[in-house]
């Protein structure tokens, strides 16, 4: 096991207990106790926990871990989601990308679509996330426009009223959300009041909604919400969503591709 395999597993059981301590953690993770005591202390001094006397905590109540350790989760998944995403969009389109891993991966993929790779511009791409616009920008046949607003290190998404007043002025075809749960009666959501504001106005601008969501978030609940079911038309995710969650999403309206 390498040491980012050790470290995502660290940070995985983190997310899932809100503890760890070392002799369970070395046992779970098939290494010594040494290994993970020094592992503990090299993810302590990055401040993605609090070591403890016994193991580590996690830094309070509201914990999200940062986008580059949640990108490798289910990434054999987001990979075919994102394709599956990047197919929908036609030359010439107004996307709308939010922060996120698996939208990280839908930037990723239009990047790699042949038939983009020249047209003036072949697609415009309206982002607050600060990495998409990174990965992007260096594409001379993508116009890309960031909104302002402060950034959140966790996921590089800007938030505020300077992104909703960016937002506020824009015409979107499509939007495509990154969302922390999708509830067929409660609708799309994520943890944070700030990100939902700003991907609610992206909804509102956008004459297509596409949620780009693996099946781990779907019939989950979430903090804040960003729209009504209703307002969503695709749902793009893996084959582990269960058919009956399929059909409550179908029976409210929204078109739902496995892949």
């Amino acid at each position: 096991m390498t040491r980012k395999e050790r470290w995502q597993g660290l940070l995985d059981l983190l997310v899932e207990r809100g503890e760890v301590e070392v002799e369970p953690a070395a046992e779970a993770l098939g290494v010594s106790a040494a290994t993970i005591r020094r592992d503990l202390d090299q993810l302590a001094e990055q401040q993605l926990l609090v070591r403890t006397r016994g193991g580590a905590v996690l830094h309070g109540v509201s914990y999200e871990l940062p986008l580059r350790y949640r990108g490798s989760r289910r990434a054999a998944e987001k990979r075919r989601i994102s394709e599956a995403v990047a197919a929908l969009i036609t030359p010439g389109e107004v996307i709308g990308l939010t922060g996120g891993t698996t939208t990280t991966e839908v930037a990723r993929a239009l990047a790699g679509r042949p038939d983009l790779a020249q047209g003036s511009p072949a697609l415009t791409v309206v982002t607050n996330a600060l990495n998409i616009a990174g990965e992007l920008v260096i594409r001379p046949q993508f116009k890309i426009v960031l909104t302002g607003g402060v950034a959140r290190p966790q996921s590089y998404e800007l938030t505020g009223p300077l992104a909703e007043q960016v937002l506020g002025q824009l015409v979107v075809d499509t939007a495509v959300l990154g969302v922390d749960g999708f509830d067929p009666a409660d609708g799309a959501a994520t943890r944070h009041e700030d990100e939902a504001s700003v991907n609610r106005l992206l909804c509102d601008r956008a004459r297509r909604v596409v949620i780009a969501a693996d099946s781990s978030k779907l019939g989950v609940r979430a903090f804040a919400r960003i729209c009504p079911t209703s307002s969503v038309d695709v749902l793009v995710t893996d084959t582990g969503l269960a058919a009956g969650v399929a059909r409550e999403f179908e029976a409210a309206g929204v078109q739902v591709l496995r892949v």
